[in-house]
């Protein structure tokens, strides 16, 4: 069966929107790689449409530049490109596609096809709906040592997802990549069979 991953860039206070606002400072080589693996690695991409849109404005343009950003802009457009869009809109990056019917159901089916891993890149939405439905194999957070105090989160209030480290590596500029994935054992427990762990006095 096929994974399903997203990446995103989050703050420190769990900001994931306008990350080209706040994230380049920290770009460097390991992220440059964690991102590669995750994404360029990939023959589908499942992309919510406002997402798609910014792809689609910025990546076939640097493909054609030719500069040092050209290989990996040619991966994403090899790549099959499914939007997520209620709307009967022209998608002209090649290769790209609308996702037919509902996302879960869709996203549960595509799971079953042959072909490699599914990335997503941004599209909260998606994620968010991926998340809950259990849909999700791997989520890969790039949390920055910043504060940016404004903008989308992730989670929304309210919202309670039990997840599972699968790895996790701090970077030099002071970025940790954190792969998680659903936790269908979540722990339980109160507090007290918590307090048990607290350090006694001798």
């Amino acid at each position: 069966m096929r994974k399903i991953t997203a990446g995103l860039f989050m703050s420190l206070d769990g900001v994931v929107a306008d990350p080209q606002d706040w994230h380049f400072p920290y770009f460097d080589d390991a992220m440059g790689a964690a991102v590669d693996a995750q994404l360029g690695s990939t023959d589908t991409l499942l992309l919510g449409r406002v997402t798609y849109d910014g792809f689609a404005d910025a990546w076939p343009g640097r493909e054609a530049e030719g500069g040092a950003d050209a290989a990996f802009a040619k991966k994403l457009g090899d790549a099959r490109k499914l939007v997520v869009t209620h709307q009967d809109r022209d998608l002209s990056w090649r290769n790209s596609e609308r996702l037919d019917g509902e996302l879960t159901v869709a996203a549960a089916a595509l799971k079953e096809e042959p072909g490699g891993d599914i990335a997503i890149s941004g599209s909260v939405s998606v994620v968010r709906q991926l998340l809950v439905a259990g849909l999700l194999d791997e989520l890969h957070l790039l949390v920055h040592p910043i504060v940016v105090g404004k903008g989308e989160r992730l989670f929304e209030e309210g919202t309670t997802i039990p997840l599972r480290l699968l790895s996790s590596e701090a970077f030099g500029t002071g970025v940790l990549h954190s792969v998680y994935t659903k936790d269908d054992a979540a722990p339980s427990g109160s507090y007290e069979e918590a307090k048990a762990h607290l350090a006694q006095e001798e």
